[in-house]
This record gives C-alpha cells, sequence and structure tokens, in this order.
C-alpha cells in the first residue's frame, strides 16, 4: 500500500493532544498529562479537526464524546504511538550504541578524524556523536558520556577524569604570514586581522603579550570578524582570513602539518580544562570500552601541552 505523503499529516503535538484527550476524557486531564495549558489541548484538537474537515469530538454540557470517525481514529493513532514508543525502545536498548555529548569543536576538531581509529579498536560499535555547547542531561537526553570544558570541585553524582589543560595560542596561515617572521612581536601581531570567538580570549591574551602596557578590557569589543563557535574561527584562520585563538590540543594536527603556525611564543593556561564526564553508574560495555578508548587518544599530558 502506498504511503500517504509526509508533508500531508497533520502536526505531531496536535496528534497527540488528541490522543491523549480521546484516552483521558476532558481537555483538563490531558493538559495535566501533557503539561500544557487546557486551552492548549483545545487549540490543538480543534486545528486538528479544521485541518482533516472531520469533527472528532462532540461538545456536551458535562464533558466531550468521541464521534465515530473520531473513536475510530483514536483507535489508529493511539497504535501508531505505541508502535513509535516500542521503536524507541528498542533502539535506546541496543547494547551497541553509545551516546557522547561534545562541544561542536571537540567534535570537529579531535574526535571526527579519529572515528575511524575507534571502528577499527571497537568493530560493531555505534557511537553517536552529539554536538552542541548546552550541557547534557545525561538521563534525559540518554547520554552515555561527555567532554566538556569545566574545572573542580565536581558533583559527586559525577564520575570525570582530565584530557588535557585549556593552553590558549595564536595561530594563523603560513599564507597569511608569508612576508613576516613568526614569532611575531605584539605591535606586529596587532596588525593583523583577529578572528575572534564566543570566548572573547584576545583581551586576556593581549594583556598576557604586553603586561607593562594598557589593553583592552574583556568586555572591549576588538576589530575583527566575530564567529560563534572556536572551529569556525579556526577554519577562517586556515583561509588566511587573520589569527584565531584556539586551545593547542585542538590545532596539534594543523601545527605539525604545517597549516596552521604559532604566531606567538606566549601562551595563556586558563583554570577550566577539558575533561571527560560520565554519571556515577554501572556503565554498560560497548559505553566502558568508549571511555576507555577516550582516555587512551583524547588525553594531552600536561608536559605535552608546553612543547
Amino acid at each position: 500500500m502506498t504511503r500517504p505523503p509526509l508533508h500531508r499529516l497533520p502536526p505531531l503535538n496536535a496528534l497527540r493532544a488528541f490522543e491523549m484527550a480521546g484516552r483521558k476524557g476532558p481537555f483538563r486531564a490531558a493538559a495535566d498529562e501533557l503539561h500544557i495549558t487546557q486551552g492548549a489541548v483545545a487549540q490543538q484538537v480543534r486545528g486538528l479537526e479544521e485541518r482533516l474537515g472531520i469533527a472528532l469530538f462532540r461538545r456536551l454540557p458535562r464533558g466531550l464524546a468521541l464521534t465515530p470517525a473520531g473513536a475510530a481514529y483514536l483507535n489508529d493513532v493511539s497504535r501508531a504511538f505505541g508502535i513509535l514508543a516500542s521503536a524507541t525502545a528498542k533502539l535506546q536498548a541496543r547494547p551497541n550504541t553509545v551516546t557522547i555529548s561534545v562541544t561542536p569543536t571537540v567534535a570537529t576538531r579531535l574526535l571526527m578524524h579519529r572515528l575511524a581509529d575507534l571502528q577499527a579498536a571497537l568493530p560493531g560499535l555505534e557511537l553517536r556523536t552529539l554536538a552542541t555547547e548546552a550541557l547534557s542531561d545525561f538521563e534525559h537526553d540518554q547520554v552515555d558520556m561527555a567532554v566538556r570544558l569545566t574545572r573542580p570541585p565536581f558533583p559527586p553524582q559525577l564520575e570525570t577524569a582530565p584530557l588535557f589543560p585549556q593552553e590558549l595560542i595564536a595561530v594563523a596561515s603560513p599564507h597569511l604570514l608569508r612576508h613576516l617572521t613568526c614569532p611575531l612581536p605584539p605591535d606586529e601581531l596587532q596588525t593583523l586581522p583577529l578572528l575572534h570567538d564566543a570566548h572573547n580570549h584576545w583581551p586576556a591574551f593581549l594583556q598576557a603579550l604586553t603586561p607593562c602596557q594598557d589593553t583592552p578590557a574583556a568586555s572591549t569589543l576588538l576589530p575583527g570578524p566575530t564567529f560563534n563557535q572556536t572551529s569556525l574561527a579556526l577554519d577562517a584562520a586556515l583561509a588566511a582570513q587573520g589569527v584565531a585563538i584556539a586551545c593547542r590540543a585542538f590545532v596539534a594536527n594543523d601545527l605539525a602539518a604545517g597549516r596552521l603556525v604559532q604566531v606567538s611564543t606566549i601562551t595563556l593556561r586558563l583554570p577550566a580544562g577539558y575533561f571527560l564526564v560520565r554519571p556515577r553508574s554501572t556503565p554498560s560495555p560497548a559505553a566502558q570500552a568508549v571511555w576507555n578508548w577516550c582516555l587512551a587518544h583524547l588525553v594531552v599530558p600536561a608536559e605535552r601541552s608546553a612543547e
């Protein structure tokens, strides 16, 4: 049987409101179950009826009653939601699936090019990467572990392991520096375009670069393009658009390959570092294997960070 086009299906929220109201009875009970207002449930159901062109409920002086069409539709919709629930539970129960939450920069600069090594080391494993700046709720988001920029002390319910410090360096493409000699003096560095990200580390870096001079306050907006993610600023640096500041661990491969050059000997070491984090519970064998792999392949020892 041919499936109708997806764009012809009613909105999922409207179907949920109808299904809950059909099972619970009054809109108030459905609203309590869905954690929305009674008016919102009534609006969703009314919109669904208008979209379908069919009355699903009869409005009675003391409540609601399903119409014959509504009762038949409720039976099919409830069965469909049951299939979705079963499929989701089956998916989440897959023993070889592990979900790791990382920042977008960790995902693009550290994890992505190591995935082949992970698959070779752990064949049959399915790693799901959730790239987000937001802190993950391990239970609600179904996350097994996370890589986060943080610092002690940690909540007792979390297990943590350090990966690498937040040692910031200034980098640029050798194409941008083709007529210059590194390391650059502070005054020469500041003549180049500065690439900014949401962390706004340039004022602190310039303070470390010229401690005896007046430097911009942390709230000062320095000239140069601004990106909401460090990985985007680094892409611009690789494209010879300016000088970016990044954690040494994120640019180690580019420095080794000559795609980027450290433009100053000054480094800025911040108190927070990158940690592997997970709940203190018994992990699945697959999750434990990924945890061990991360500790073996993502850790940057402190003595290497100063090279």
